[in-house]
């Protein structure tokens, strides 16, 4: 994909600000090398995408389904965790619009993973403001609910955290621990970088906007090298 003008296309939606549309693939680290007073970073529409992908998922999971709450959180849980919002964005060629900045570029699998992820979110609060919430849903149900028959299909809804547990207890008959490594970014934007320990022994690390999702993703990377023991 080229330009916005291709995005438009393929998500089928024509934008009537197309500068929100290119503030969505906007980094903060972009500005950061490339000022620009007429453009601003992301991170706003992220904040706002992220509650609208929230309440459409949970409405259609509410309207569609009878099952408890607790089960209803963690299918919502799984089909908007960073993993998941990051493979539908490079399903839909997020990648190649990305405003990023040089070291960005260069960055880890699992900082880019990050990047898109909050870039979807970002997307669904610009055709949000632009279009109103019946279009951002549309686009959210088409995106992103196909995913539920997969996660269903494969029980991925249950959250990494208590596999990893379960495997560790199992396997070494102790629990496991999370600690904060790293904490950056302003209180609207956290980033936190944390690991999983077991008896002192990181066995995974992970990344996110929120303490519990990087200790989500810290726990796959450490069920990933469990099972290769």
């Amino acid at each position: 994909m080229n330009n916005i003008k291709d995005l438009q296309e393929k998500i089928k939606i024509t934008f009537n600000d197309e500068q929100l549309l290119q503030q969505a693939f906007t980094h903060r680290s972009y500005l950061n090398e490339n000022s620009d007073p007429n453009l601003d970073n992301n991170e706003r529409l992220e904040f706002l995408g992220d509650a609208v992908l929230e309440l459409v998922v949970t409405e259609y999971l509410y309207t569609h389904y009878s099952n408890p709450e607790g089960e209803l959180t963690n299918w919502r849980a799984a089909l908007v965790c960073g993993v998941k919002l990051s493979e539908i964005a490079q399903k839909l060629e997020f990648g190649s619009l990305l405003r990023l900045s040089k070291g960005e570029q260069q960055g880890s699998k699992r900082a880019r993973q990050n990047i898109l992820a909050d870039c979807f979110e970002a997307v669904t609060g610009a055709i949000y403001l632009d279009q109103g919430f019946e279009i951002a849903g549309k686009f959210i149900l088409e995106n992103v609910i196909p995913e539920l028959d997969n996660i269903l299909e494969e029980k991925t809804f249950r959250d990494s955290k208590s596999k990893f547990q379960e495997a560790v207890q199992e396997k070494m008959g102790v629990t496991p621990e999370y600690r904060v490594l790293e904490e950056s970014g302003p209180d609207h934007a956290k980033h936190f970088v944390v690991g999983a320990y077991v008896e002192n022994k990181i066995y995974g690390q992970g990344e996110g906007a929120s303490k519990q999702e990087a200790q989500q993703s810290a726990a796959t990377e450490g069920l990933d090298k469990l099972k290769s023991l």
